[in-house]
């Protein structure tokens, strides 16, 4: 399935035939003191660096109105964010899923990103454009 914006993935989570969940990890990419020149030029380009997650967060697909809404949202909290990578989990038809598991969830993402395993998910800049990752 092709998301290539925010809003494409919560119209998306919203059509499954069972509650989604939306999980999200909101990261800074950073380039490291050591960096040589090449990768500081890399960098100024958009590639390189090191991606440190900052905060995450859950949402029910259907609390979630538009990826406008998230930004100003995170802009209360986080203003120096510059991707957040997302993921959708199916809840139950008739209960969500427990906090255990959400939390659970969340820490995986978190050691994934920091890891560098970033292909299971899909990540957003902050116009909410869908980037490639590699």
């Amino acid at each position: 399935m092709e998301l290539p914006h925010f809003d494409d993935l919560i119209a998306a989570a919203r059509a499954q035939p069972l509650p989604q969940r939306l999980l999200m990890v909101f990261v800074s990419a950073e380039l490291p003191d050591d960096a040589s020149e090449a990768e500081r030029q890399a960098f100024a380009e958009g590639c390189g660096g090191t991606l440190t997650p900052l905060t995450c967060v859950d949402k029910a697909a259907g609390e979630l109105m538009s990826f406008a809404a998230l930004k100003d949202e995170a802009a209360q909290f986080l203003p120096g964010w510059d991707l957040v990578f997302a993921a959708a989990a199916n809840e139950q038809a008739h209960a969500p899923l427990p906090q255990a598991a959400i939390d659970a969830a969340l820490q995986r993402m978190i050691a994934a990103i920091e890891g560098g395993n970033v292909g299971q998910f899909v990540a957003f800049d902050r116009s909410g454009q869908a980037v490639a990752i590699s």
